[in-house]
């Protein structure tokens, strides 16, 4: 029971950390994700930095159209990290059970991160792909959650999960980073603690530095995917309804990067993308580990208003 609900006082954190951390940088998110989902030849070329789409927002007065999409985005994150938190937190304390270690390898922890990477993957998936195309459709002309994810076909709503689920070994890369660099920094300071008792934390610096070198690792190793998956996920064009079906496939983005931007292209963004992934896992990490104890606390203390409630119906 004490392990169950550790896992669910991780995730609760995690998922808090996400929505606060999701809501403070979406403009930029927004941004990143315009830039990204556009491929064309250099002389074409509608955005040629990332500015280039604040810009435009700023030019025709829709800077309130940088948040679209920013409700459904706030709950895939929050549905997608208390998922993945909770799965981390599970697997790793069963590992644990079943192979009697005191502590877990890095070849572990990537095989327990990608399992609960996967999970969160296949859960999310449609409010994902909702979210993407609410984001890099033109400003202003947004749909609503719902319409978004009906007008196309059942299928097109999971558009992008073969690379979400290769996409798992991201946060496996992260966590696995961010939680071998923790155990070493803690370790020695850890005190004999009572059961139940709050755990031992980072300080917020700590955290946020860990934070940003571990995502910043995962996301140079995997960003060729993150590009792809952005494009394959992005509103239509609505100057180019022709454009044929094999744009929309892995194999079609791919040759198109290729073609119009050489192998360059590949790694379009990337100072973007690391900029908003390092400050939002950052951030998500940080708040994490700060109310980490006191969702812990709570959690006790809801437990054990719930025992006593019990035993007063028992005794009736």
């Amino acid at each position: 029971m004490s392990g169950d609900l550790e896992s669910i006082s991780e995730a609760t954190s995690g998922a808090i950390g996400a929505l606060v951390s999701t809501t403070i940088l979406y403009p930029l998110d927004t941004c990143k994700a315009k830039y990204q989902a556009e491929v064309q030849a250099h002389g074409l070329r509608k955005y040629r930095n990332l500015s280039d789409v604040l810009l435009e927002a700023i030019s025709r007065g829709k800077v309130l159209s940088l948040y679209q999409g920013l409700g459904t985005k706030n709950l895939q994150s929050f549905i997608a990290q208390f998922v993945y938190f909770y799965g981390y937190s599970y697997f790793k304390r069963l590992y644990l059970e079943r192979s009697g270690a005191k502590s877990i390898g890095t070849r572990a922890n990537l095989i327990i991160a990608a399992a609960a990477g996967a999970c969160t993957a296949l859960a999310t998936q449609p409010l994902d792909t909702a979210s993407s195309r609410m984001q890099t459709s033109a400003f202003g002309k947004s749909k609503g959650l719902w319409k978004t994810l009906t007008e196309g076909s059942w299928s097109e709503a999971f558009d992008g999960l073969g690379i979400s689920l290769l996409l798992t070994s991201n946060p496996a890369i992260q966590y696995t980073v961010f939680d071998q660099l923790k155990q070493h920094l803690l370790k020695g300071k850890e005190k004999t603690t009572e059961k139940d008792a709050s755990p031992v934390v980072l300080s917020a610096f700590s955290a946020f530095a860990l934070g940003a070198l571990s995502k910043s690792i995962a996301t140079v190793l995997t960003y060729p995917a993150i590009r792809c998956k952005v494009m394959i996920q992005a509103a239509d064009d609505e100057d180019k309804k022709a454009e044929p079906k094999s744009s929309k496939t892995i194999s079609g983005v791919i040759c198109s990067i290729w073609k119009k931007e050489g192998i360059l292209g590949f790694f379009k963004g990337l100072h973007a993308q690391i900029l908003k992934t390092v400050l939002s896992s950052a951030l998500l990490l940080m708040i994490k580990e700060k109310i980490s104890a006191s969702t812990w606390v709570l959690i006790l203390a809801l437990r054990r208003i719930l025992l006593i409630r019990q035993r007063r119906l028992k005794s009736t």
